[in-house]
């Protein structure tokens, strides 16, 4: 099964992981530029690594993540949160056009939710969401 998700990642890499983590970590610079908006860039770098190698990991959410988590959640889907979307959409259409790329736009529009509400999330490995070792 890893050998799997490694083939999975590497694809996913060279197809769509490199370009859509430099989007998240462009988000994440412009963040930490205005300081006030730190703990968004740190979201947005958490999330930049899931994107750029997402097979064998999930997210999951926060214990304990509240109203705080939901505020920021509003205020990045406003600044930040709808143009990540948006390239995960993009993105996806001309993987869906050839046969090899399909599961990856498949994956690219499950990462939408993430993109839009990243915060009260964390990224975990797939093995410890599910109890399995």
């Amino acid at each position: 099964m890893k050998l799997i998700e490694l083939i999975l990642n590497i694809l996913w890499l060279v197809l769509c992981g490199i370009w859509m983590a430099l989007g998240y970590v462009v988000a994440a610079i412009i963040c930490f530029v205005l300081i006030v908006t730190i703990p968004f860039g740190i979201a947005s770098l958490r999330i930049a690594g899931y994107v750029l190698w997402p097979f064998g990991r999930t997210t999951v959410e926060r214990p304990g993540a509240g109203a705080p988590s939901f505020l920021g959640n509003v205020i990045w889907l406003i600044f930040a949160g709808w143009w990540l979307a948006l390239g995960h959409l993009l993105t996806s259409i001309p993987l869906f056009l050839s046969i090899i790329g399909i599961p990856f736009g498949w994956a690219n529009l499950k990462l939408i939710p993430i993109s839009l509400m990243p915060l009260g999330r964390d990224v975990v490995a797939t093995d410890e969401r599910f109890g399995a070792r």
